[in-house]
């Protein structure tokens, strides 16, 4: 299991994300936007760099939300490697099998 201590930062930069998704689009299309005067994208980019670190979407981690594992989590089912086994082997996940030969 987990630190719940990173459990909650991860959800609190979930929200963050979705807070301030719509501005933070908003401003990289005008920063990155060439037609736009050059004064509007730097003040685009300082208004976005105003923004906190923790609203990019890319410092959210990928976690199992069975145990909150970190690293070796399957995107499609949202589960540790060492969870998806244990559920697997029990039954609860329909359609795994587990494999033999």
């Amino acid at each position: 299991m987990a630190k719940k201590s990173s459990i909650e930062k991860n959800k609190n930069r979930q929200a963050l994300v979705v807070k301030f998704a719509a501005r933070r689009a908003r401003l990289k299309a005008i920063a990155s936007d060439q037609s736009a005067p050059i004064e509007e994208q730097f003040e685009a980019r300082l208004k976005l760099a105003e923004l906190p670190r923790n609203s990019a979407k890319i410092r959210i981690r990928n976690r199992c939300e069975v145990s909150g594992r970190p690293r070796a989590v399957y995107r499609k089912m949202k589960m540790s490697r060492i969870a998806l086994r244990e559920l697997g082997s029990k039954g609860l996940i329909p359609g795994l099998v587990k494999s033999s030969w």
